[in-house]
């Protein structure tokens, strides 16, 4: 068996020797022992495309989820820092759980019906679990969860044989079948692949991948996300409406996604479809369009080095997810448009200079800035006056994709 192996720096020696001490208190031993890490993502650029096909930017990143992992029969059995009782999945019985919906134990339940349909061999474990992606963050701790989930399967069951982007998918189904949010496949492939990935959805069982490379440090920059500290809880709604929204137009034109609809088309008949589907699904629509451009023309920018221009795109991409996308408020909110205050508090430090853009899903909890790392401190000092002094992450880069890490 070939056994994808990933490096342990000490950072994470130390967090699996803490886990390894959690799992012989909850279990009783740790014979067996084996580790696991799962990456958090950040979104570069294509929000709110991949769900109707259209093309993404994103990174694997250094905050992750990290499982201690023992084999077991019958049972699936996870203990996660900040719940009081482990979750506990029942091999014998997969099906979906209404109970269980937008809670992790049904990601769980997904993704092992997930491999079982697929024919894939599923068995049992119990784990111990710890992260450093922030749940709410727009981070995708969610697809993390299933991808750790799918990967320590995969490891102990099908001697690594499902590919990454299969991981993915079979994630991505039990976050829309079981969990109950809807959303595309930029998450868990970004998630299992590592590294910066260009994702084209127009065949979605089939998508195109290219791997990119981009220092931003190297080029003077830091890649940040700034957590505003409002949650993304209850707002399903808001998310399924802008999938529902661009459907709807695509619909209009003969098609279910936008990806299929020509844009020549949409432009001359957008008189007429004013009265059929509305302003605001308009304009969702004509942020689709020019975000799937502007995922080109950044993979352009870095493959030709004009960092200048990647940035520009990058501040497009932010201007357009708020005044066309619409998904950095919650729908009738008042008071809380923390979103919308962090992305000012960031433009008004950087005077012209980097980029922002709201960062993940939207309506709550993270954006994304470029900022210049000779005013890194400043910066983090001006944003955790508002937002509190873990507000602000630093990203790097993972360039790993799953595997189990060895000591």
């Amino acid at each position: 068996m070939q056994r994808n192996g990933i490096a342990m720096n000490a950072n994470r020696k130390a967090v699996f020797m803490c886990l390894e001490k959690r799992f012989r208190e909850a279990y009783g031993n740790s014979r067996g022992l084996r580790f696991f890490t799962a990456p958090g993502r950040t979104e570069l650029a294509g929000n709110h495309t991949d769900h109707n096909n259209g093309k993404v930017l994103a990174a694997a990143i250094d905050l992750e989820l990290v499982a201690a992992v023992q084999p077991c029969e019958g049972v699936i059995e996870l203990l996660s820092t900040g719940w009081e009782q482990p979750f506990k999945v029942q091999l014998d019985d997969l099906g979906p759980n209404r109970a269980e919906t937008g809670r992790p134990v049904a990601l769980l339940r997904g993704v092992a019906a997930g491999f079982q349909k697929r024919g894939h061999r599923i068995g049992g474990f119990r784990a111990c679990v710890e992260s450093s992606v922030p749940q709410g963050s727009g981070l995708s701790s969610s697809a993390a969860f299933e991808i750790l989930a799918g990967n320590i399967l995969n490891t102990l069951y099908n001697d690594g044989q499902v590919d990454p982007v299969q991981l993915a998918v079979i994630g991505q189904e039990a976050e829309n079948n079981y969990y109950g949010k809807p959303c595309g496949l930029m998450d868990q492939i970004s998630c299992s692949l590592g590294g910066i990935v260009n994702i084209d959805f127009l065949h979605p069982s089939h998508p195109q991948i290219r791997q990119l490379t981009l220092d931003w440090e190297a080029k003077g920059w830091a890649l940040c996300i700034v957590d505003t500290k409002s949650r993304h809880g209850d707002l399903t709604s808001d998310y399924s409406a802008i999938r529902s929204e661009m459907n709807l137009v695509a619909q209009c034109f003969g098609h279910e996604v936008l990806r299929n609809v020509e844009q020549d088309q949409f432009w001359t008949g957008i008189a007429g479809l004013r009265t059929r589907v509305g302003d605001r699904a308009l304009l969702r629509a004509i942020h689709f369009f020019e975000e799937n451009q502007r995922v080109d023309d950044m993979v352009n920018a870095i493959e030709t080095g004009d960092f200048d221009t990647y940035l520009n795109l990058v501040n497009t991409s932010g201007h357009s997810s708020a005044e066309f996308l619409q998904n950095v408020v919650p729908t009738g909110a008042v008071k809380d448009q923390a979103i919308l205050l962090g992305l000012a508090l960031t433009r008004k430090f950087m005077k012209g200079e980097g980029a922002c853009r709201v960062h993940g899903g939207g309506f709550a909890g993270t954006i994304q800035a470029y900022v210049p790392l000779q005013v890194l401190p400043k910066y983090a000092k001006t944003i955790a006056a508002v937002f509190g002094p873990d507000s602000i992450h630093t990203l790097t880069v993972r360039t790993e994709r799953v595997g189990e890490t060895f000591l």
